[in-house]
């Protein structure tokens, strides 16, 4: 039988790095521990957003965009199709990127696409409920994230624009990220 070494972590900043991080003492490997990507949309039929009220924390029973975790093997755009299927029960069309928001107090790059709903949606196993709103109907005060909100305005702002750069992080939110 082999001797199988057990790795053994500790901080260090590695050679040609400019920050501590997690490194085998027997080996040497380096345990890079990286930001994650979600991917979603505002999503919308006619004059409505698809919304979804969480079923899970956090933030539990706040409404939110179709959104989540990219898991390997797939595109941005196909993770964000994936995500309006699972918590909507919705088929997307993806128009265009509309954002990314940087959110490195917790590990996050949110990754945000105008989309039009094809067809009818229902309730995913991660939602307590999916509903289209008009904008005046939008519950505000019970969006789960900033970013939910960043991303709506951000959607109203080019609302009638077919060519538009990509947003970013709006000014004076750093508080939110950090």
């Amino acid at each position: 039988m082999t001797d199988l070494l057990i790795p053994s972590f500790e901080l260090k900043t590695p050679e040609g790095e400019d920050r501590e991080r997690r490194v085998c003492g027997h080996c040497a490997f380096i345990d890079y521990q990286n930001p994650k990507i979600v991917a979603g949309a505002v999503v919308v039929k006619g004059d409505k957003f698809l919304l979804c009220r969480r079923a899970i924390e956090p933030r539990k029973g706040y409404w939110t965009l179709p959104a989540g975790f990219m898991e390997l093997g797939e595109s941005v755009e196909d993770a964000a199709c994936r995500e309006a299927r699972e918590e909507a029960e919705a088929e997307i069309e993806i128009d265009q990127l509309l954002a990314v928001y940087s959110v490195p107090r917790i590990g996050q790059v949110q990754i945000m696409f105008r989309a039009r709903l094809d067809g009818d949606y229902g309730v995913g196993a991660e939602s307590e409920a999916v509903e289209l709103f008009s904008w005046a109907d939008i519950p505000w005060s019970d969006l789960a994230f900033p970013t939910v909100v960043w991303a709506l305005t951000h959607y109203a702002e080019t609302r009638h624009q077919t060519i538009f750069p990509p947003f970013s992080n709006p000014p004076d939110t750093s508080h939110l990220t950090r």
